[in-house]
């Protein structure tokens, strides 16, 4: 007999009506299936930073530090407060769907910055992912990597 495998939750995504506006967001959206290099690749991980900068550029979200993986993405973002962060980045994941044929995981993850985390200790890990993952011996060398602070 099988037993039945433990349901994901479904995260609400929602900013609490007392965050303060500009509030960093440590987001991690992975794509399908895991291992597969999906997004480092020229021409869709262009289309994606592209993406990425116009939505900042459009104020949609304001990206502190984003990074592309082969299979995932990391970004400390804010978002407007009057926003929906889930129905951002599902558009936001729909579009590049429709681009460059993206397969996405379901939802994605979130953990908004509190005082006493370290934004540096976050731009660390995010910066060196590529290191750790053994793509690359300097962090610097890494080319999909969007950073407007």
């Amino acid at each position: 007999m099988l037993e039945k495998l433990p349901q994901r939750k479904i995260l609400p995504h929602e900013i609490p009506s007392w965050v303060k506006q500009g509030t960093l967001y440590f987001i991690t959206i992975c794509g399908l299936p895991r291992g597969y290099n999906q997004f480092c690749r020229r021409e869709i991980g262009e289309n994606i930073m592209a993406s990425a900068q116009l939505y900042h550029d459009q104020f949609k979200w304001w990206v502190h530090l984003f990074i592309l993986m082969p299979d995932h993405i990391h970004g400390l973002i804010a978002f407007p407060r009057d926003k929906s962060i889930k129905k951002l980045i599902g558009a936001w994941k729909g579009y590049l769907t429709k681009q460059n044929g993206i397969c996405w995981q379901r939802d994605f993850f979130d953990h908004r910055l509190r005082k006493e985390e370290s934004i540096e200790e976050k731009v660390f890990y995010i910066r060196h992912n590529p290191v750790r993952a053994g793509l690359i011996d300097r962090y610097e060398d890494w080319p999909y990597v969007l950073e407007t602070r």
